[in-house]
């Protein structure tokens, strides 16, 4: 591999996948890194699925290219491609046993009976399966039909996983667990994986980078902490993790790197311009997390702070999420640890809200733009 694309795996360049007058996706590019964990996010009809299938050879592109390891694979049939697949509903033969299964990739490159068997015994204890290879498929657990997909899928020695919704069938405490496991796996492994999901946890938990998606387009990508610490749009912002956004303007101070966020209602807030690309005296939003907010009683805060009331608390656990209605009617959403040391307010309770100014993001307030 030479030039601009030394060093990456997988090269999307201008991609894109039309279905008569609906553009499922619109000329993205996207570069997966050799070994690289990636997964693209994104909510239904994103284009997501749609772009695992074009590099899987399931579905013609209508523009673009695709090259892997430096060379196109635009015009190679899926089973020419090296590239192993993982589906949500694991596609398992039920008339063949978990052994059986697991060989079919191997059946179908006329490998030898002896080879085949070392590969399928190597991978079956790959994923913790070893000893059920003469079991059915229906007489597995969800979790280990799943498991004998993807020992299917590593078989063979793919240059690429690609794996769509793999754990969508399992339930959560399942689901968590397979996804340390599919991290072990790829960190012992090495192998290069392109992951589809909706689900936001688990794409902040498993990716090295994350692609979000929306109508077809990339809207950013990057490690799950820039996502999510900065987002680039207000959409970005919306779909990964909770947020407050907020629209209004930016007042300038005599405290450098500071500002005034004013809102439309409600008190103002002094934000940090470090991690803003709004320059003051511009509309904007401006974007934080619920748990960044604090709260403390109202007697006991002094001048410091913005007085509020607790409107609405619900107990979620290990959080409890607040309602919290500052003075002017702005609203604001806070997640608080239930820890026997934390400030705990009832409903009702009158408190003081506190916010660092390097904790919030601010946006350029893009009307009318498409998100």
């Amino acid at each position: 591999m030479s030039g601009a694309n030394a060093g990456k795996w997988l090269v999307l360049e201008r991609v894109t996948k039309r279905y008569s007058n609906f553009l499922a996706v619109d000329g993205i590019d996207l570069e997966l890194r050799n070994g690289e964990f990636l997964t693209i996010l994104g909510p239904s009809g994103s284009g997501k699925t749609t772009t695992l299938m074009m590099v899987a050879g399931f579905t013609p592109p209508t523009s673009g290219s695709i090259l892997m390891n430096g060379r196109s694979i635009a015009g190679l049939a899926p089973e020419r491609r090296n590239i192993g697949v993982v589906f949500q509903n694991y596609a398992l033969f039920p008339h063949m046993s978990v052994a059986e299964n697991v060989a079919f990739p191997l059946k179908m490159r006329s490998e030898t009976r002896s080879i085949t068997s070392e590969r399928v015994a190597r991978a079956l204890d790959m994923v913790q399966l070893g000893g059920l290879g003469g079991r059915l498929p229906r007489q597995l657990s969800g979790g280990q039909q799943q498991r004998v997909a993807l020992a299917r899928a590593l078989v063979f020695g793919p240059d690429l996983l690609l794996m769509d919704e793999p754990l969508g069938a399992l339930d959560k405490n399942l689901r968590e667990q397979m996804q340390f496991e599919l991290k072990r796996l790829h960190v012992n492994l090495g192998i290069t994986v392109l992951y589809v999901t909706h689900d936001q946890e688990e794409a902040l938990t498993m990716a090295d980078r994350v692609a979000l998606m929306n109508r077809g387009r990339i809207e950013q990508i990057g490690p799950a902490e820039t996502l999510y610490e900065r987002p680039a749009n207000r959409f970005v912002a919306e779909f990964v993790g909770e947020s407050n956004i907020l629209s209004g303007v930016l007042e300038p101070t005599h405290e450098a790197g500071r500002a005034w966020f004013v809102p439309a209602r409600g008190p103002r807030f002094l934000v940090s311009l470090d991690r803003s690309e709004t320059p003051p005296g511009e509309d904007c939003l401006l974007v934080v997390r619920p748990e960044k907010l604090s709260l403390g009683p109202a007697a006991d805060a002094g001048d410091e702070g913005l007085r509020g009331r607790v409107t609405q608390l619900v107990y979620v656990g290990d959080f409890t999420r607040y309602r919290v209605e500052l003075d002017g009617g702005l609203v604001l959403t806070l997640k608080r640890p239930n820890s026997t040391r934390s400030f705990r307010p009832a409903e009702g309770e009158a408190v003081r809200l506190f916010l660092d100014p390097d904790d919030v993001c601010i946006l350029r307030d893009r009307k009318g733009e498409r998100t």
